[in-house]
């Protein structure tokens, strides 16, 4: 198989030039929209104690020689700035954001990237609807310093300066695959409603592997279209890092922003019982023991820092992915002033 072009070639670097000046633009219009409303912007280190908790997501792991100590410490290059981010909220910065590189091990794609770049924002004293409405004003500045509103993904368009459609989980399931996600609650009941959508399911499927195979083939692909979609209120058992919400604890207060069908953000409000948090993270590594036979340390630092956290939420946007569908590339690299060498 030949080799592709090295991307500093002069051609190759040329063809990728106006769309990393675009991205330079939306980089610009990013941090003036947060200054303008007051948000602090942040640097926190890559290196943590622990990478982040989300089963699926592989870390790089390395070597500290730490001086004046005998042997090795393990540390991690961070999935997600969130971990430092928090404990920044703990402290009293009441309004943050940061554009952060951030590491995740086995992943490469047309929209994957072993290092890309996470735009994250906090706020304390707020739910997830005001950091729905944080994009909804985001998504056009972006739009006006890219020059174009119309963002393109294959043959899915979306004007990214309307006001996002905000659609729950529940919704989107009934809309677009006619299940009724609540009374499908019992994995043989989810099973048979998936299959009368069409929907193979694998002997040993867990119920969030069937809502996952519903929700990909499905649901994924009709959002965002015409307009931004906030699809938000997940089942509670995927509530990460967010608090359930109050008076229907079926769901937890979280919600993903689409664009064009792709995937751009995922938001909490965030979850301040440290019990509870310890929980999630030691059922989170039961299932990574489980799929890939390891666990990750706890960072004990960040689970005293929930505890003293106020009520807050907050957000990750994939900015590279932000930049991609303000300029139209296919992929990632495209908007990369440099990837990943592949040897």
């Amino acid at each position: 198989m030949s080799r592709a072009p090295e991307w500093w070639r002069s051609d190759v670097l040329a063809r990728r030039l106006p769309a990393l000046r675009t991205r330079g633009r939306i980089a610009d219009a990013v941090r003036a929209f947060f200054r303008a409303r007051d948000f602090a912007e942040v640097e926190t280190p890559a290196l943590q104690v622990s990478p982040g908790m989300e089963p699926h997501l592989r870390p790089f792991a390395t070597e500290w020689n730490e001086p004046f100590v005998q042997g090795h410490r393990r540390l991690y290059l961070h999935t997600s700035p969130e971990f430092a981010m928090k404990k920044l909220l703990a402290g009293g910065v009441a309004r943050m954001f940061q554009l952060a590189r951030v590491f995740r091990n086995g992943e490469r794609a047309d929209t994957h990237h072993p290092e890309f770049v996470m735009l994250e924002w906090y706020r304390a004293g707020v739910d997830y609807t005001a950091i729905m409405d944080d994009c909804d004003g985001l998504l056009a500045a972006v739009a006006d310093a890219a020059g174009t509103a119309e963002w393109r993904r294959g043959d899915k368009t979306c004007d990214a300066s309307k006001p996002a459609e905000r659609l729950s989980v529940a919704e989107a399931f009934d809309r677009h695959a006619g299940i009724d996600l609540f009374a499908a609650s019992a994995i043989a009941d989810f099973r048979q409603a998936a299959e009368r959508a069409g929907i193979a399911c694998r002997d040993g499927d867990r119920w969030d592997d069937v809502f996952f195979r519903v929700f990909l083939e499905k649901i994924e692909p009709n959002l965002g279209l015409g307009r931004p979609t906030i699809l938000y209120d997940y089942p509670a058992s995927m509530a990460a890092l967010a608090r359930l919400k109050p008076g229907d604890p079926r769901v937890a207060e979280r919600f993903e922003v689409y664009v064009a069908g792709l995937e751009l953000a995922n938001a909490f409000s965030e979850l301040t019982d440290a019990a509870e948090q310890r929980r999630r993270f030691e059922a989170d590594n039961d299932l990574r023991e489980r799929l890939y036979g390891e666990r990750l340390p706890l960072d004990e630092d960040f689970l005293a820092a929930v505890g003293a956290m106020p009520p807050a939420a907050g957000i990750a946007l994939g900015f590279d992915r932000l930049v991609m569908l303000a300029t139209g590339a296919e992929r990632i690299e495209d908007v990369l002033w440099a990837p990943v060498a592949e040897g």
